[in-house]
């Protein structure tokens, strides 16, 4: 059987099964009498387990093995669970994702786990995993405690085996490995075959025999049989046959054969699936087995997904992206025709394809919480390097994103948390100084709101100090006295995110507060999203992101600028105005209007952009858009509204990368290309 088909399957499931690993041992942490973690915790291993020796991955199986006997032993109580044995859990769960994300870049899942193996023994035998075990001594263990077992039985198989055993039969395995010069392997296949066929039965092999035939496999496959011949019997009479390498036959037992399970579809030792069925039976489970056969399919039923590759998804995407364009086009040409059935044709097509958006880009919405569950495991792992006592409250992990910003978020995250940990929240000590509780608190939380959504890292640590970050600014030449002078709070703490910027006395190795924040910055913007900060000295910061719902599709105001056509992004729209030239005023060499109270300073976006000027206007009015970004506003001076529509940004390409205010282009309805004004540069 081909297993490549399922590697994608396997690799997801895998790091849904180690994540799944990695939450429920730190609520074990939290709450280390609760065995029925310690369960949720030996079914993830098991399964990962079952997966790994499917595939072949044969160091992955062993390791989750090893890691499953400890499980097994804590939860039967023969072991009593400590913070040490922890550890040692944690850093083979970290072995294990180390080795899957090997094999999902194309690798061979291989690592040397022998100390983290050894240590796992150690706590198995009820010994203190600090001790040391020789590497050697390491390997024998493993070997004798798992069977190299390659090939997968079902119940047929099994029962063949079972029958077999009870009428003087033997069960092995047998490993032919032909010289790599082989040039005829399936003649050499049948000939091993013939050999095998004389002395015994032949139950399975692996490559199966239409493979071995049509010669797909390397130079090695594995044969069980059942024989009464010994061991070394069959090894002479196979390594007759020439070109044949080497030959290694194993006798096997049944508790030894692994077999797929009918309800879970995982392989599991023979005396795996007796001892389960005895644990039920036990539990009283067992008369209850038909029901729950019931109740899973039910639950299957009623709960059908489908795993879809990202990039058919992106595919998927940019061809509906034409479409948006082509419905803006019909829409237009109804428009000109002023063809009643055309229009409601037209009509119900927009209908039906802003269904049809809707349908895609809830497909690629991913909830942050596959960005979020890493912090946890980072949080407690900082907190014990930092001497620190932190607890992370994670809000709203179920919030939406579109996969793409999914992607890009999860480093400045990293970034920010760290920066909370380490010069955010204060040791115990000068907590408990400060009159507060020795445990510092940090909360990570999501929601949306319009056509945003908003990720805060709120700390109840030190805070910032505005007369620090003044003073820095100051000495760095960032900010001149006399625009320091007129900054509100808010703007002095965004001064920490300006390049190469920190208050920090002593840089850690954990990081410096501001070090790294203008990438975290630049890589928001990039994204089409904000950030800002807010804080209270001796009471904590919060770290706010404003992130667009999704990157490609955006609402737009779309504005004439003498014959060019531009468009306005209505996520930094406030309202439009027509204002009176009478009413506009100047101050400090600005051009500047009087917004409900607030100056608000006018940009000509004619100016700007340089727009060659076809006609003079003579009216005495201007068309005004205004925007925002944070607290600040400003007016953008157009010559008129055409109106609000949905576009598709597409990017300048890369011989346009560095054009001042624009942030991409889009197709119009009727053919015209429109520039799509970036506010936050303008703003800025």
């Amino acid at each position: 059987m081909d297993m490549n088909q399922y590697l994608e399957v396997f690799i997801e499931e895998s790091k849904e099964h180690l994540q799944s690993c990695n939450e429920q041992l730190l609520e074990l942490e939290k709450n280390p009498e609760d065995i029925n973690i310690v369960n949720e915790i030996f079914r993830s291993a098991h399964t990962l387990k079952g997966m790994s020796a499917t595939m072949g991955y044969e160091d992955l199986a062993k390791l989750t093995h090893q890691m499953e006997n400890v499980l097994d032993a804590i939860r039967n109580h023969k072991i009593k669970f400590n913070p040490e044995i922890l550890d040692v859990v944690f850093l083979a769960v970290d072995d294990l994702e180390a080795m899957v994300q090997s094999i999902a870049d194309g690798g061979d899942g291989k690592r040397d786990v022998s100390d983290v193996v050894a240590k796992l023994l150690l706590i198995e035998k009820g010994e203190s995993p600090v001790q040391a075990v020789a590497k050697s001594e390491v390997a024998v263990a493993v070997a004798e405690r798992i069977p190299t077992v390659k090939s997968i039985y079902d119940e047929f198989e099994m029962t063949v085996l079972q029958q077999s055993k009870e009428q003087g039969f033997e069960t092995f395995e047998i490993t032919v490995s032909l010289r790599e010069d082989c040039l005829l392997k399936a003649a050499r296949v049948f000939m091993v075959f013939e050999i095998l066929e004389k002395i015994g039965e032949v139950i399975k092999s692996n490559p199966s025999v239409e493979q071995l035939e049509e010669e797909q496999f390397d130079h090695e496959f594995t044969v069980t049989i059942v024989s009464k011949d010994t061991k070394d019997d069959i090894q002479k009479k196979v390594m007759k046959v020439s070109e044949v390498e080497r030959v290694d036959v194993n006798l096997l037992s049944l508790a030894d054969l692994r077999l797929i399970d009918n309800e879970t579809k995982e392989p599991v030792t023979s005396k795996e699936k007796v001892d389960e069925e005895k644990e039920m039976a036990s539990n009283g489970e067992l008369k209850n087995q038909e029901e729950k056969k019931t109740a899973s399919s039910a639950k299957q039923s009623s709960s059908k997904t489908i795993r879809v590759n990202i990039e058919r998804l992106d595919i998927l995407m940019n061809l509906f992206e034409e479409l948006v364009i082509d419905r803006g086009r019909l829409e237009q040409i109804s428009r000109d025709l002023n063809n009643q059935e055309l229009y409601e044709t037209v009509e119900r097509t927009s209908r039906i394809t802003g269904d049809l958006q809707n349908i895609i880009l809830n497909m690629r919405m991913v909830p942050v919480e596959t960005v979020f569950n890493r912090f946890p495991r980072m949080v407690r792992q900082l907190a014990r390097d930092l001497n620190k006592k932190i607890h992370l409250e994670i809000i709203g992990a179920e919030t939406e994103l579109d996969r793409t910003v999914i992607d890009e978020i999860g480093d400045p995250l990293v970034h920010l948390i760290r920066n909370a940990l380490d010069h955010g929240v204060e040791t115990p000590e000068v907590r408990k100084a400060s009159g507060k509780s020795e445990e510092g608190t940090v909360v990570l939380k999501a929601y949306h709101s319009g056509n945003h959504v908003f990720i805060e890292i709120e700390d109840d640590g030190a805070g910032i100090s505005r007369e620090k970050v003044l003073a820095k600014a100051l000495k760095s030449g960032i900010v001149t006295e006399q625009t320091a002078a007129a900054m509100t709070d808010q703007q002095v703490y965004e001064l920490i995110l300006a390049s190469g910027f920190s208050t920090a006395e002593k840089i850690s190795d954990v990081s410096g507060r501001g070090v790294g924040l203008d990438v975290v910055k630049s890589t928001i913007e990039s994204l089409g999203g904000s950030i800002s900060i807010d804080s209270k000295l001796g009471h904590g910061s919060v770290f706010s992101i404003q992130l667009p719902l999704t990157l490609s599709i955006i609402s737009v105001m779309l504005t004439e600028i003498q014959q060019e056509k531009f468009a306005i992004p209505l996520s930094s729209i406030i309202e439009t105005a027509i204002v009176k030239k009478s009413d506009i005023l100047n101050a400090h060499n600005q051009r500047v209007i009087d917004f409900r109270g607030k100056v608000v300073p006018l940009l000509f976006l004619k100016d700007l952009f340089e727009v060659p000027v076809l006609e003079e206007e003579e009216d005495e009015f201007y068309s005004v858009v205004i925007v925002r970004k944070g607290d600040k506003m400003a007016g953008l001076v157009v010559d008129s509204f055409i109106g609000q529509l949905e576009v598709v940004l597409k990017s300048l390409g890369n011989y346009l990368t560095n054009v001042f205010a624009i942030s991409g282009a889009t197709i119009l309805g009727d053919g015209q290309v429109a520039l799509i004004v970036d506010c936050n540069a303008l703003i800025k």
